[in-house]
């Protein structure tokens, strides 16, 4: 059973670098489920589903992101879980 929900916008060199990848690569190895997709805006949405403590560390590496991007700002916004996710994926 997962304890958080947290929704993250990323902004900066995020597009084209394999962020979304990244994101999923991390998220697979911390175990979490959620999604993570561009937004038409430019930035990256990431919302990832489990423990607090997991969570914090999943924002810690997005907020470092690929070596080929970067990011200028981190938005995050934290809630409850919704149970919608089995695993987690990136989605264009």
């Amino acid at each position: 059973m997962c304890s958080k929900r947290v929704q993250a916008i990323i902004s900066g060199k995020v597009t084209g670098v394999g962020f979304r990848y990244y994101a999923a690569h991390i998220a697979d190895r911390l175990e979490l489920v959620g999604v993570v997709r561009n937004l038409p805006t430019g930035e990256v949405e990431a919302v990832a589903e489990g423990e607090e403590e997991i969570l914090n560390l999943f924002i810690d590496a997005l907020r470092q992101g690929p070596s080929a991007g970067r990011v200028d700002n981190l938005q995050a916004a934290w809630g409850e879980p919704s149970g919608q996710f089995q695993k987690f994926m990136a989605v264009s």
